[in-house]
């Protein structure tokens, strides 16, 4: 057998150590990028969110329709008030900490620990808000339409804040923070080539017996597969 090698072999050999140069080149990049564990990912991707501070997952606009009546010398003024405001729900990131995020080999599943939802707001919307109602005799007599034009604005402002924590916008803003965190931690695990993982993100106050959250869990490849990647 003739033992030298023809062009045509030896130029086959060179690409493929050129081929396998530039592939173990790119895993090494790879690896200095994103790091070479889920767990390292994980850590930069806490980082990162922290830097963030506040996150603002929801926010939602409410509509406070309150009335004050105030008698006095035997006359009542009433006064009607429509005020709208917008709350945005919003997570402390500065409150995560190391142990909020832990990874379960076994189960292949990254959980993160959520801060309550905080409520900012409302933002009274001023050029919208509507008054009805005069002052009538008293109102002329008292500064009963002052009076209540003030008790009328702290009513609003509280029912404002009372609709923002009712059970259905705290689970919408509550999902909304899940889904946003949870796409956080997924991306820089996709993009690391680790796609058959699962994030699941949970409130301190979720019911530890509750696995509906890792139920609803998708893998990285169902969510970007998704049209909205949701």
């Amino acid at each position: 057998m003739d033992r030298r090698l023809n062009p045509l072999a030896i130029a086959a050999i060179l690409l493929a150590l050129v081929i396998g140069v530039i592939v173990g080149g790119g895993l090494d990049l790879k690896r200095k990028l994103f790091g070479g564990d889920v767990t390292s990912i994980a850590r930069a991707s806490l980082e990162s969110m922290r830097a963030q501070n506040r996150l603002v997952p929801f926010v939602a606009r409410y509509v406070s329709v309150v009335t004050s009546k105030q008698s006095q010398l035997m006359f009542t003024s009433e006064r009607t008030l429509v005020l709208p405001g917008d709350v945005r729900y919003e997570l402390d990131l500065a409150k995560l900490g190391d142990r909020d995020v832990s990874w379960d080999e076994a189960a292949r599943t990254l959980t993160v620990k959520l801060p309550e939802i905080e409520i900012a707001g409302p933002e009274v919307d001023l050029a919208a808000a509507r008054e009805y109602g005069g002052g009538g005799v008293l109102g002329t007599l008292t500064d009963a339409r002052t009076e209540l034009d003030r008790a009328n604005r702290a009513q609003a402002v509280a029912d404002l804040r009372r609709q923002a924590q009712a059970a259905t916008p705290m689970r919408l803003a509550r999902d909304a923070a899940r889904q946003a965190v949870e796409r956080s931690f997924a991306l820089p695990l996709r993009a690391a080539g680790i796609a058959d993982a699962r994030v699941v993100a949970r409130f301190a106050s979720d019911p530890k017996d509750d696995a509906s959250y890792i139920d609803r869990s998708r893998s990285y490849n169902e969510v970007m597969a998704s049209p909205s990647g949701q």
